[in-house]
């Protein structure tokens, strides 16, 4: 069963890991692509990967923190394309820091991109959803905005909060049939963790040491399912860990 066939997705922080395997497996299904991101070249180059798949795809450089590149370059695709499926997916976590010992910057690109990122590219697209009755918005989330951990603190109040946007989404969007879900991953490898620790090759090699942790294609496969669901079907929430893993706390790693 293929329910997405010719419909078109907007994908933010497209240019690696859940956001680029999302956006491959929606080609294959014949999704029509809008991908977004920081860096150009990597976008580009990205298209041009996409090519064999035969969907339109159109990319846009810019970053979500900044609102008013986020209005002007959203404008412009919402005055021509109908978006069917916005996958909120740009997102980071910076350092492991106890409160006290935090560094502001790191606070600030956390809340930016998270949540205020989120927000931003959301609010554009959501009027045009409700206007068209249908359409389908997928928050990444992550474990840790259901439950904290040590040196957690900033990043996962900051996915408390798309947990939170994610409900009064689908209690704002009640008759319309614009669904909302949240998708929330325990440890998957990808760049996440060098991003966080700001390029430590050691360091981020060690989250994932002794066990098999979940690949940026586990969740894309999921999201495909959720999106793919009937349209009286709404999958609120959903969280899919590594088998190794039951929660932050509790990881079986072989010595």
């Amino acid at each position: 069963m293929n329910n997405l066939k010719n419909k078109t997705a907007l994908i933010t922080g497209a240019t690696s890991g859940i956001g680029k395997s999302c956006a491959k497996k929606l080609a294959k299904k014949g999704v029509n692509l809008i991908l977004t991101g920081r860096r150009k070249g990597s976008l580009v180059e990205f298209k041009k990967d996409l090519a064999k798949y035969n969907v339109n795809v159109k990319v846009l450089a810019f970053d979500v923190r900044d609102l008013e590149v986020v209005e002007q370059k959203l404008k412009k695709v919402l005055k021509n394309r109908k978006i069917d499926i916005l996958i909120n997916n740009a997102g980071l976590a910076l350092g492991i820091e106890k409160l006290d010992e935090g560094l502001i910057d790191n606070w600030e690109k956390m809340i930016d991109t998270n949540i205020k990122g989120l927000l931003y590219v959301s609010k554009m697209v959501m009027p045009y959803m409700r206007s068209q009755n249908s359409g389908h918005i997928v928050n990444i989330g992550s474990i840790a905005g259901v439950m904290t951990y040590p040196g957690g603190n900033v990043y996962s109040a900051t996915k408390a909060a798309v947990h939170t946007l994610g409900e009064a989404m689908n209690i704002d969007l009640v008759g319309t049939n614009v669904r909302v879900s949240n998708i929330a991953p325990g440890a998957v490898q990808t760049e996440f963790s060098k991003v966080r620790f700001h390029g430590d090759k050691d360091k981020s090699d060690a989250v994932y040491a002794g066990y098999k942790p979940l690949k940026a294609k586990d969740i894309s496969n999921l999201i495909l399912y959720v999106l793919n669901a009937p349209k009286h079907v709404n999958i609120q929430h959903a969280l899919i860990m590594p088998t190794a893993q039951r929660n932050p706390y509790i990881l079986h790693r072989k010595s």
